[in-house]
């Protein structure tokens, strides 16, 4: 049975949400959201034609900066064609549109699967790294990237210079078989940008090079399960820039392989074996109910999502099958046209989180995939830390308002896909088609 309680309209205004799947209880108080959403540049300055390329370490001129490159898709004419583990000598023949590298900082390390479940790199992971090392150029990239993360965490020169370079490259076997990869477009400004307002997000993507980026992502998150066995879940996330913790205004998304589920998946597992139809009763049908779908397709829906602690849009996958990368190509392409529409809609001024949400690979509770798209527009201060209500400063019904006319516009313009928006979408999505033996 649906619980209104979800979200509670009070006598002056004020709005108390429940998150169906973790319990994070939310107010939104009249008169606090009265902020800017965008992050304003400063004095934005002309930008050095001579820089292009370079502007961080995620730029297509720095790609030594950067671990080896597990994949890349670049284009050739109309064609997109994937590149997996190019040595070190080939570089820069092409240009990545998108390209897969190691995170150079790990929060889970290749030494900490090693230590502590006896882990080693597969041999078809030992090959990739052998190859790579076979040469004087591969092993000098190897070299120069553990060097210099060596320096970032306060290694003195002469305690470097004594290690020698064979034990460098030793320390350096996470940049092959590590559990935490980072997905990195081409662009750090849109095509043609004068000024430093002109940053690239996922919003200034095409609609079909947004595709491309889901699915290279998709697949990074396969790949990710496949090498490590002791893996339990895949945390897959876009940092979009500095308040929304991002350390380059440069859109990439990381994955990260780690050892348990985490809290927030817990609790919704929990709620999911309690009640397999909870993400139909408690989601997307919720919303339609409280006239809070943004938009919709034949595979995915967004609505303003409930109970959380920032603005969230949250888009939920349609298919039967609740793990990404055994979805249709089809799947996952309309899933990536509704996640783009709202990147579009949002802007690349506003500073946001995606989270991604799937069933875990030793979970036998059934749970669509699922992004959610934050906007970090506040601060969780003293009062949140507290008591644990959190002042989210816009309601779902503001969030809704705020994003459907920017999407009907950004139709009209051809910007995004031919999505149904707002009271075009059907009334009830029907998400789930699971009986309770979790058969679909």
């Amino acid at each position: 049975m649906i619980d209104p309680a979800y979200v509670t309209a009070l006598a002056d205004g004020t709005i108390k949400q429940i998150n169906p799947f973790t319990g994070t209880r939310v107010w939104t108080v009249p008169g606090r959201g009265d902020r800017p959403l965008h992050v304003a540049v400063e004095d934005p300055r002309p930008l050095d034609p001579n820089s292009a390329g370079f502007e961080c370490a995620f730029c297509a001129g720095r790609y030594l900066e950067t671990p080896p490159e597990k994949a890349r898709l670049v284009r050739q004419g109309n064609d997109w064609v994937q590149l997996d583990y190019l040595p070190v000598e080939r570089l820069f023949e092409t240009v990545a549109e998108f390209r897969v590298v190691p995170n150079l900082f790990e929060i889970l390390s290749y030494d900490y699967w090693h230590a502590n479940y006896g882990y080693e790199l597969p041999p078809e992971v030992a090959e990739q790294r052998r190859v790579y090392l076979s040469t004087k150029a591969g092993r000098d990239h190897v070299t120069a990237v553990q060097t210099a993360k060596l320096r970032a965490a306060g290694r003195s020169e002469a305690a470097i210079k004594a290690l020698g370079q064979d034990q460098i490259i030793a320390q350096a076997t996470g940049f092959f078989g590590g559990g935490h990869d980072v997905v990195i477009a081409r662009r750090h400004w849109i095509d043609g940008a004068q000024d430093t307002a002109g940053l690239a997000g996922a919003g200034s993507l095409t609609r079909a090079e947004h595709a491309h980026y889901i699915r290279l992502t998709v697949d990074t998150l396969r790949h990710l399960y496949e090498v490590n066995r002791y893996a339990r879940y895949v945390a897959v996330f876009q940092n979009w820039l500095k308040p929304a913790g991002a350390s380059f205004d440069h859109l990439h998304k990381q994955l990260v392989a780690i050892d348990e589920h985490g809290t927030n998946l817990d609790l919704s597992l929990s709620r999911a074996r309690e009640n397999p139809n909870i993400f139909n009763e408690a989601g997307a049908n919720y919303a339609s109910y409280r006239n809070l779908l943004i938009a919709e397709n034949e595979s995915a829906v967004a609505f303003a999502g409930f109970g959380h602690r920032y603005p969230t849009v949250e888009i939920f996958s349609k298919s039967a099958q609740p793990r990404p990368w055994l979805q249709s190509p089809g799947e996952v392409e309309q899933m990536s046209d509704i996640v783009h529409a709202i990147h579009a809609a949002t802007g690349v001024g506003v500073p946001t989180n995606e989270e991604w949400h799937h069933q875990p690979i030793d979970s036998q509770v059934r749970m669509p995939w699922r992004v959610n798209i934050k906007w970090r527009v506040s601060t969780v201060a003293g009062f949140e830390g507290g008591t644990q209500l959190y002042i989210n400063t816009i309601s779902p019904l503001r969030l809704r308002d705020i994003v459907v006319p920017r999407l009907f516009e950004l139709r009209a313009q051809g910007v995004i896909a031919p999505l149904r928006i707002a009271m075009e979408c059907s009334g009830e999505p029907n998400l789930l088609r699971y009986d309770q033996n979790g058969r679909s």
